[in-house]
């Protein structure tokens, strides 16, 4: 039995979990079995999903588009499809001084589920015999000197393993202070931390807010394309079917980095009306100064604005440590996410077998 430990249950975890089952039930070897260890309550990273009575609303990513041929398949044939739902309504763009224009929108899919995003992980997950704890966050990385295992601590002071190979899945960010803290004396180890901690990221504050009527615009949402706006994205839930009941709207507003970063500590309803003041400046509707009511979230380390050096996360795999991640694919959206853990997932799995 191939034992095998993921930090993070994020998007890319759970398609590596998926992989890694698709190719133990192909396989005649005696197994692999698969603990995964989740900070949080939840799954699927920052493809978030939150409910408040009927509504639900998706505060992270936004959905998963529809040009990776492997994460098509993924969706639309190996999982099931029931809830699976398509945003059809336009993106349009703006610039830094307020001006919305058509989008170039194109033909491709924009798919989430009627219960949301973190869908994705779930189903993945369910496919798979994968143990999962939440609200447990990993604190330290051991690595064994004669065995060549991995363990790893919490910070309750739980220990878990011994792993034959680890995964982590974490921001670029979190994985590197993992790396500089880790109990193992790799030549790669330094190597890796330091092409981790090299990814530059976007910090986004996120605003959302809900009002007892119905807007009539022609876009589903807005995009700053030039970066130089206070707000980065507009979007509106109602556009997800089964989102939003019928005469309501939901904004789920991001800010740009800049403005997330200044703003990031400051009191959140003080920021939630600033945020409410530039949304409606921009759309040019005054009632949007009055939600009725708001939600708000920071991702600190929201998306990644370059990849990384590869030949230190190869060199680390001879050491049966893998990396995975949208920053590790170099691309801040959720199917390179799903693709990056689909692949990892498998390579993993021919390593074991060989």
């Amino acid at each position: 039995m191939t034992r095998i430990g993921i930090v993070g249950a994020g998007a890319a975890a759970a398609a590596a979990a998926y992989a890694l089952e698709q190719r133990d039930d192909e396989s005649a070897s005696d197994g692999i079995s698969v603990t995964v260890l989740e900070k949080s309550g939840g799954l699927c990273g920052r493809a978030a999903t939150r409910r408040r009575a009927d509504v639900t609303y998706d505060y992270g990513a936004n959905y998963v588009k529809s040009n990776d041929e492997r994460v098509v398949d993924l969706l639309t044939e190996a999982l099931e499809t029931d809830g699976l739902v398509d945003v059809t309504d336009p993106v349009w763009t703006f610039d830094s001084g307020g001006e919305i224009a058509e989008g170039r929108d194109a033909d491709d899919h924009k798919w989430t589920y009627e219960t949301g995003l973190t869908q994705i992980a779930k189903r993945l997950f369910d496919r798979t015999d994968a143990t999962i704890h939440r609200n447990t966050r990993v604190q330290t990385i051991h690595r064994g000197s004669s065995a060549g295992t991995w363990r790893l601590e919490d910070d309750a002071g739980d220990r878990w393993g011994p792993f034959d190979a680890l995964l982590l899945n974490p921001p670029a960010p979190q994985t590197a202070d993992l790396l500089r803290s880790a109990e193992w004396d790799g030549d790669v180890r330094e190597r890796l931390a330091d092409a981790v901690e090299a990814v530059p990221y976007r910090t986004i504050w996120t605003g959302v807010f809900h009002y007892p009527f119905e807007l009539d615009l022609p876009y589903y949402a807005l995009v700053n394309t030039d970066k130089a706006h206070e707000i980065g994205w507009i979007g509106r839930e109602e556009c997800k079917p089964g989102h939003v009941p019928d005469g309501e709207s939901l904004l789920v507003v991001q800010a740009n980095h800049e403005w997330s970063v200044d703003r990031y500590d400051d009191d959140p309803d003080a920021t939630l009306e600033a945020l409410a003041e530039l949304a409606a400046d921009l759309l040019g509707d005054g009632r949007l100064l009055e939600p009725d009511w708001t939600d708000h979230h920071g991702w600190r380390y929201a998306l990644p604005e370059d990849g990384i050096a590869l030949e230190p996360v190869r060199a680390a795999e001879d050491a049966g440590l893998y990396c995975l991640g949208d920053w590790v694919a170099g691309e801040g959206r959720l199917h390179a996410a799903l693709r990056n853990g689909l692949e990892t997932g498998e390579r993993l799995a021919e390593n074991v077998s060989n």
